[in-house]
């Protein structure tokens, strides 16, 4: 019921759900570009739509709020984002605790614009062994989904010009917010 509901609505508001199929039974999901709050609003719509039970990760302050137990209950997974060795210490136990565990990630960490990606979810995928699932937002288009499964090759600078090459195309709600696909120690 929440599923019809949920894409009831994403319809009412011109929007359409993307999924990629075959879905893998465990993957990092990378979502770009999120540049508005709005990101997460049509976003669990979508999730709900699919009926899949993606987890994401949130600032662990977000938790601390009276909505930090609804948050937990749609899936989200509170993180210091001062420590990213305890991230991904942290999510890969919640990956080997789970038979099916898609989590998905802003790599870059913040609405703003940033220069560089954080690498926690190419750590956490590569280390995993699971592909990443590239899950994007596209508001001229008024599409949302995951677009494509790719499984990494362990070379950063392959990896990232194949998801640069997914993401071309797609626009978020504030574009100039979009920062480069890069890693802090990459150029380009």
């Amino acid at each position: 019921m929440l599923s019809r509901l949920a894409i009831r609505l994403l319809r009412l508001f011109g929007w359409r759900v993307v999924l990629w199929r075959p879905m893998p039974a465990k993957s990092v999901v990378v979502f770009y570009p999120h540049t508005s709050n709005w990101d997460f609003a049509i976003g669990l719509l979508a999730k709900w739509g699919t009926g899949i039970f993606f987890r994401f990760v949130g600032k662990h302050t977000l938790f601390e709020t009276p909505f930090g137990p609804l948050f937990r209950r749609w899936g989200g997974i509170p993180v210091n984002r001062r420590d990213p060795a305890d991230f991904v210490a942290t999510m890969r136990r919640e990956f080997d605790a789970h038979a099916s565990f898609h989590l998905a990630i802003a790599p870059e960490g913040t609405r703003s614009r940033t220069e560089h990606w954080k690498s926690g979810f190419y750590r956490l995928a590569v280390g995993e062994g699971v592909p990443v699932g590239l899950a994007f937002i596209d508001r001229p288009r008024r599409l949302i989904g995951v677009g494509a499964w790719i499984d990494l090759e362990g070379d950063p600078g392959v990896d990232l010009e194949r998801i640069r090459a997914f993401y071309a195309d797609k626009v978020g709600w504030r574009p100039e917010r979009a920062g480069p696909i890069r890693f802090r120690d990459q150029r380009g």
